[in-house]
C-alpha cells in the first residue's frame, strides 16, 4: 500500500513539475521570420524551402516539442492556445513534408498516383501517428470545438492558390487579430478573390467552394459572408452592388509550390 502511494505521489509530482509549454512558439517564430517573405504586396508569401532544409535540425527540434505534448496537457489549455497549437502544427509539419521531397513543383507531387500528401500518416502527435487531414478536419474543424472559418486563411497547403503562410507563429494572445489579418490579406488579392461588377457576381477561390459549409455556419450562407466582405472584394464604387449580389463563381486553384525564387 505504501509503495502504491509513493508511485501515485511521484506521478503527481511529475505532472506538477513538467516543463511548461511555450505558447509563443519561439522556435517556429524564428524559422518563419528567417524563411518566409511577404510578396504582392503583402497578399501572399513565398517560402524558402531550401533555407528550411538547411535549418532542418531546428525545425525537427520544434516538431519534437509539439510531439512531446501529452493530450492531457493540451486539454487543460485555453481555446486559443489549443487552436494556435494545431494551426502551427499543421503548417510546420507541412513544411517538413515539403522539405523532405524538395525540390518539387507542387505538394501534390508527393504521394504519387495512388497517394496524397494529406493522407500520409507521418505526424507523431498525442501518442498517435496522424495525417494532415486528421489535424485539419478531425481536430481543427471538428464541429462544436472551434467553429472558426477563418482557419482556412491560416492553415497553409504550400501552394500559390492557398492563403499565405505567415512569417510569424500563431499565438493565443494575438490569434484573433492574426486570423483577421490573414483573412484581409487573402480577400484583398484580386488575382484570387474579387467582385466582378460587369458580370454581377463574386469570383473567389475554390476554398469557398470546398468549405462553404464552414462559412455558412457562421454567416447563414456563403453569399452573406461574401457580401459582408464587400469592402475587401470590391472597389469603393462597386461595394453597394456587391452587398446585394448573390451570384458566386469559383476560380481555378493554383497548386504550384509557394516557393521563393
Amino acid at each position: 500500500m505504501r509503495a502504491l502511494l509513493l508511485l501515485v505521489m511521484l506521478g503527481l509530482s511529475g505532472l506538477s513539475f513538467a516543463k511548461p509549454f511555450e505558447h509563443n512558439h519561439p522556435q517556429w517564430t524564428a524559422l518563419l521570420a528567417r524563411h518566409v517573405t511577404w510578396v504582392k504586396p503583402g497578399y501572399a508569401s513565398q517560402v524558402d524551402y531550401q533555407g528550411f532544409q538547411q535549418d532542418q535540425a531546428e525545425l525537427d527540434s520544434y516538431l519534437a516539442v509539439l510531439s512531446n505534448v501529452p493530450r492531457q496537457q493540451y486539454d487543460t489549455w485555453s481555446r486559443d492556445q489549443r487552436l494556435a497549437f494545431l494551426i502551427n502544427a499543421y503548417n510546420a509539419f507541412t513544411v517538413k513534408l515539403v522539405t523532405e521531397h524538395y525540390p518539387l513543383d507542387s505538394i501534390k507531387d508527393i504521394g504519387g498516383v495512388f497517394g496524397s500528401p494529406w493522407t500520409q500518416a507521418f505526424i507523431p502527435l498525442f501518442g498517435q501517428t496522424l495525417t494532415l487531414n486528421q489535424i485539419e478536419h478531425s481536430m481543427i474543424r471538428e464541429p462544436g470545438v472551434f467553429d472558426e472559418p477563418r482557419i482556412h486563411f491560416a492553415v497553409n497547403c504550400a501552394s500559390i492558390g492557398c492563403p499565405a503562410l505567415r512569417p510569424d507563429a500563431f499565438v493565443a494572445s494575438t490569434i484573433d487579430a492574426q486570423l483577421q489579418d490573414s483573412q484581409r490579406r487573402f480577400l484583398s488579392d484580386r488575382s484570387r478573390n474579387r467582385f466582378d461588377a460587369a458580370g454581377g457576381h463574386f469570383r473567389v477561390s475554390k476554398i469557398f467552394d470546398w468549405y462553404a459549409d464552414d462559412f455558412t455556419k457562421q454567416s447563414g450562407s456563403l453569399q452573406t459572408y461574401l457580401q459582408k466582405q464587400a469592402t475587401l472584394l470590391a472597389a469603393a464604387e462597386e461595394q453597394a452592388q456587391a452587398q446585394s449580389t448573390s451570384k458566386v463563381k469559383f476560380l481555378d486553384y493554383n497548386w504550384s509550390l509557394n516557393q521563393a525564387h
